[in-house]
């Protein structure tokens, strides 16, 4: 399926558009960064930064990405727990099988009415990580499962009880659990009545936000095995976030790799197990232990910690990172200073950065030694090879430092095969 998107982010034009149910375009979310007495805002995590895709009825798009990098908050928005920053949320709430056009400005959730919002929060739920924070502890099972029923005025009396039995019997539970708490039973059964909520409304997308990490690997097994007999019994839509890669490849039909706030690589699954594109996704594959591995070998890891989202990377996010870097792919004046941040002694003597740009800036140190330090560090081995190529010009005079990147090249998500795409200037070489 194609999609065409507007400069301002909203859905253009859709092939297939019928078979759409949520479309997500140019996603944002920030969190303010607050200082002072007077809690001022002085700077924003972006903790999603420009994110787009699309889900399609009874299909499991799965959404991998190391911890902290927008996998969780994403999810937030998606179901309407999160109000994005920027960016729109678009849902098909016509019905299964209706006739209609491609989703538009008129489906996005932050503008519709009151009985339409209404319908998206039916058709949409979701399940937790931690099966026990996101059940009441004080709450019987029957009134967990069956809150929904009644706040919707689905069910009440004899018949939402009767309607709870049958959810409850659905998951692998049965009557006798009706009343019973929380932490009367396992983790694996605390996570079948957390499904059995989320499906009391008959809803078209469950949003799955590491819904077997907390578990044992026997009952991951099943778990997943449940997922899967309703999604093929309901024709339910799951968006399932995981840092497994076994389990995506086991459950999801297209898979987002996601890195600090943004998209890297997507595709269908297979294509991308088999032939990832972006260097993060290859790392990710790398690193993963499999029972086939020999023991004697060292498991590949990444070098060096995921950069501050606060003030992340330009051009590719991950190419202070990337085995496979180049020079131009993205360095800045910013990495300057991460490199000066490793080294305390040089770090402390910096006074103040005067920008012209990102590319382009002048350090100020307490003295010429410190400067003519960091002029000499940059030079040398200590830092990326492809990061020295990236410099156009480095002077230094008295106690400052003149610096200026190359500009780098384009850093866009862009088609490396049918239905796959990659965000790597490297991608389909």
């Amino acid at each position: 399926m194609n999609v065409k998107v507007d400069t301002d982010g909203t859905v253009a034009h859709q092939d297939d558009a019928g078979d759409v149910l949520l479309s997500v375009r140019n996603l944002r979310k920030y969190f303010p960064i607050k200082d002072g007495v007077l809690q001022n805002v002085v700077g924003h995590v972006k903790a999603v930064d420009g994110v787009s895709f699309d889900i399609r009825r009874g299909e499991t798009v799965g959404l991998v990405g190391e911890s902290g990098c927008g996998k969780s908050t994403l999810s937030g928005c998606v179901s309407g727990l999160t109000d994005p920053t920027g960016g729109s949320v678009h849902f098909n709430t016509r019905g299964r099988g209706s006739a209609h056009g491609p989703l538009d400005e008129g489906d996005r959730i932050d503008r519709m009415d009151r009985a339409t919002f209404a319908k998206y929060r039916r058709n949409v739920q979701m399940v937790f990580q931690d099966n026990f924070a996101s059940l009441n502890p004080r709450q019987l099972v029957v009134d967990i499962v069956g809150r929904p029923l009644r706040v919707h005025g689905i069910a009440s009396g004899t018949a939402l009880q009767e309607k709870v039995v049958e959810l409850l019997e659905q998951v692998g539970l049965g009557r006798q659990h009706l009343y019973r708490y929380p932490h009367q039973f396992s983790g694996g059964q605390r996570q079948r009545i957390s499904i059995a909520r989320a499906l009391a409304l008959d809803p078209e997308l469950i949003v799955l936000d590491e819904p077997t990490s907390a578990l044992d690997v026997s009952v991951q097994a099943q778990i997943l095995n449940l997922l899967n007999d309703l999604q093929a019994e309901r024709h339910l839509a799951y968006l399932f976030i995981t840092h497994d890669l076994s389990v995506v490849r086991h459950m999801a039909d297209r898979t987002i790799t996601m890195y600090l706030g943004k998209v890297v690589e997507e595709g269908p699954t297979q294509d991308l197990f088999e032939t990832p594109e972006h260097p993060y996704t290859k790392v990710l594959l790398a690193a993963k232990p499999d029972l086939d591995d020999d023991p004697d070998v060292p498991i590949q890891t990444l070098a060096g910690s995921i950069p501050d989202p606060a003030r992340p990377p330009s051009g590719c996010r991950f190419h202070t990172r990337c085995p496979v870097a180049t020079s131009t792919c993205g360095w800045e004046i910013d990495d300057i200073v991460r490199e000066l941040e490793t080294r305390e002694d040089l770090f402390d003597k910096l006074v103040g950065v005067d920008r012209k740009s990102d590319l382009e800036a002048t350090l100020t140190f307490s003295d010429s030694a410190a400067a003519h330090a960091v002029w000499e560090a940059i030079r040398s081995d200590s830092v990326p090879e492809t990061m020295r190529d990236a410099i156009e010009t480095l002077d230094v005079r008295d106690g400052a430092l003149m610096v200026r990147f190359a500009k780098p090249s384009a850093i866009e998500l862009r088609e490396v095969g049918t239905g796959h795409r990659a965000a790597c200037i490297l991608a389909g070489e």
